[in-house]
């Protein structure tokens, strides 16, 4: 497979937001208008997975000097510090006929690169409990029990400091 990761664009609103509805469930799910304002925001820390130029995943999120996630950031997309210490990560996307090819290591690789030249202290994100040993494979540490209630789930704070 043949996948080009390149910075979002806003023309890629609509796939994107397909993504993010078939990923997650409708209480966990970005909306379009949230995507609209991230791609407004932060383009620079959002990415799309394509394979012949359809799009197949994604990673975004905003940059804070917080250390965790807090859930007033997946919705206030002022509350992106352009300069901040820590990059976030709000959502790792994947459709699922495309899942365990290595796409969402390939996403994660390319924030944490991209986080690591813009001087980042760090990357910082929310996870379910069973996607813990996966990021602890990128470095991350979990950080316990996060107080997101975003969704209604139960998330973990993990970080991966640089």
């Amino acid at each position: 497979m043949d996948i080009i990761i390149r910075k979002v664009e806003i023309g890629d609103l609509e796939d994107v937001s397909n993504v993010e509805l078939t990923c997650f469930p409708e209480a966990e799910a970005a909306t379009k208008s949230s995507f609209k304002n991230r791609i407004e925001t932060f383009p620079d820390s959002f990415f799309v997975a394509t394979l012949d130029g359809k799009i197949i995943g994604f990673i975004n999120g905003c940059v804070t000097n917080d250390t965790v996630i807090h859930d007033d950031l997946f919705s206030d997309s002022s509350l992106h510090i352009q300069v901040g210490d820590y990059q976030s990560i709000f959502g790792l996307d994947v459709m699922p006929n495309y899942r365990n090819k290595g796409i969402a290591a390939k996403l994660l690789s390319k924030m944490i690169e991209v986080s690591k030249k813009e001087g980042r202290k760090g990357v910082i994100l929310t996870c379910k409990y069973r996607l813990i040993p996966y990021y602890s494979k990128f470095g991350f540490v979990n950080k316990g029990i996060s107080d997101s209630v975003h969704g209604g789930v139960q998330w973990y704070d993990m970080i991966l400091e640089f």
